[in-house]
């Protein structure tokens, strides 16, 4: 396994590396405040007492690896404020948390975050559209997972692109209620034996969402229990990068093969929809300085209003002076105008918003 670095101060960061040993004692090793986001998997500690038979009683493959056991309660809280406190540590100022669990585990988690610190930004559902069924018919059927996002403080500035996620969503905002299948079929990797490499595989699909509403590409994302991999060969595939950290020697095998075989998507595909909040502001004054609008020159609004262009990037119309926003809420009798879709200009017979000249300068910027 190559393992790529990220210089951080005098220390170098091991980047799209998948990292032997205790997720606890190999994050406290790594420099402070170097990671954007973490995605954590951690054990559910299912506390299960038997196996579990289907009605023709086959066996489940249920979680029963040692990884997944803990003496007490109280062991567990332990572990998950130790785990919890190393990774609060390694994100920036700015950074954010995922943390996934189950009915047995998410709560123990939830209040832990908010003990170390954390702000909890959204619990989201993830409700699965082919879930295990109740074989014993003792209690409802565990159809849903949930994830906790938070921000490393309150006042952080985490990544949210709020505008990609509506794309992705067919233009409508997206929801705290994800309906996606677990992870089964071609997707689901398995051991030498064909048997299940790991039994709480997450779907690449989930890791998806995530990553494009809450990273950008370069930015960095650890995930402290890397399993077999799928956090980082989301990544990946969507340019960015990735630290993964795993103690199971068999599980580490098989992330690294399945690395191996990711291709990163074509550098066009990895932009997404950006806020217009986001976009480098143009003042209108610009348009005028550079010869787009002339002084003097008229505009018109969609109900036939006029104004002027003056020197100074302001408006005239009407004996009303003032921003495009100002003159255009004016003349409308309105609160406020988004002066920017109110006005166009006319070239060859054709009326044109003036948002297009503003397009045109950002277009330059981002050149």
């Amino acid at each position: 396994m190559t393992t790529m670095t990220k210089a951080k101060g005098a220390q170098a960061l091991p980047i799209n590396s998948i990292l032997a040993g205790d997720c606890i004692d190999v994050m406290n090793s790594l420099p402070e405040a170097s990671v954007d986001l973490i995605f954590a998997d951690p054990p559910y500690n299912l506390q299960l007492k038997a196996d579990l038979h289907r009605p023709d009683n086959s066996k489940v493959d249920a979680v029963d690896d040692a990884w997944d056991q803990f003496s007490s309660f109280a062991a567990y809280d332990k572990f998950t404020q130790d785990w919890l406190k190393a990774a609060r540590r390694l994100l920036k100022p700015n950074g954010a948390i995922w943390v996934i669990g189950s009915y047995h585990n998410i709560f123990r988690v939830g209040a832990t975050l908010q003990n170390e610190g954390f702000w909890i930004l959204n619990d989201v559902v993830w409700r699965k559209s082919n879930p295990m069924p109740n074989f014993r018919g003792k209690r409802f059927t565990n159809a849903h997972e949930t994830m906790i996002w938070a921000s490393k403080s309150e006042g952080g500035k985490y990544t949210f692109n709020y505008e990609a996620l509506k794309a992705l969503n067919e233009g409508v905002q997206m929801r705290s209620d994800w309906v996606m299948p677990i992870c089964t079929g071609h997707e689901r990797l398995k051991d030498d034996n064909g048997n299940k490499a790991h039994p709480t595989q997450k779907p690449e699909a989930l890791l998806h969402r995530i990553l494009v509403g809450c990273t950008n590409p370069g930015d960095i994302i650890l995930d402290p229990f890397f399993g077999t991999g799928t956090t980082g060969a989301v990544a990946k595939m969507l340019g960015r990068d990735f630290i993964g950290i795993e103690r199971e020697e068999s599980y580490r095998k098989v992330a690294q093969k399945r690395l191996d075989g990711i291709r990163r998507f074509d550098r066009d595909a990895l932009s997404v929809t950006t806020s217009k909040r986001a976009e480098p502001r143009v003042p209108f004054g610009q348009l005028v300085e550079r010869g787009l609008l002339r002084p003097g020159e008229e505009l018109f609004s969609p109900r036939g209003k006029v104004a002027k262009v003056r020197a100074d990037g302001t408006l005239i119309g009407n004996d009303v002076k003032g921003s495009i926003h100002q003159v255009g809420a004016a003349l409308e009798g309105a609160p406020s105008c988004n002066g920017w879709t109110y006005w166009h200009f006319r070239r060859d017979g054709k009326t044109i918003p003036i948002d297009l000249l503003r397009q045109q300068i950002r277009a330059e910027m981002g050149a």
